[in-house]
């Protein structure tokens, strides 16, 4: 069976800007460019952004949904589940994933980046909102995030 090297995360607000959602985008076009499997939440914003991105791509997202109702998710999704666990799903989102990547964001995105933190995972912020979390990884461009992620699971698969 041929398989992805890897799952990585995008993790980031439901609600975002124009400039934040076109960084989402090119983070899971190129995340499916390198045939990573997209990992987020499955609604909108970041998450519906990325998700569109890997479908462009050719790649594959999956939305982890907070809700029971797999009708709540993003049209982008390759395959959604509805888990019914309100935001404990960030949980499952960051354990799910080899690395996360976190763009832009408030609370639930931290929740997500600190619980990838917890376990290990290699986690880079993009336009992240909190700056001075130890470990994370700090990226410019979504290039430079990608790039950052599938370069820390490499060195941590090692």
């Amino acid at each position: 069976m041929n398989r992805p090297d890897c799952y990585i995360a995008v993790v980031g607000s439901s609600v975002c800007n124009e400039e934040t959602a076109k960084r989402a985008y090119d983070v899971g076009y190129e995340l499916a460019r390198r045939k990573a499997i997209v990992i987020c939440g499955g609604k909108g914003g970041v998450m519906a952004a990325a998700a569109h991105g890997a479908r462009d791509g050719g790649g594959t997202s999956v939305g982890i949904l907070p809700g029971s109702d797999r009708n709540d998710a993003s049209k982008y999704l390759s395959l959604a589940l509805s888990t019914g666990l309100g935001e404990a799903r960030n949980a499952v989102i960051a354990s799910a994933a080899d690395a996360v990547i976190a763009i832009s964001g408030g609370f639930g995105t931290l929740s997500e980046v600190a619980l990838a933190l917890k376990k290990g995972k290699p986690v880079v912020g993009l336009l992240f909102s909190f700056e001075d979390i130890s470990g994370l990884h700090h990226a410019k461009t979504p290039q430079e995030a990608v790039d950052l992620a599938l370069r820390s699971i490499l060195r941590s698969t090692r």
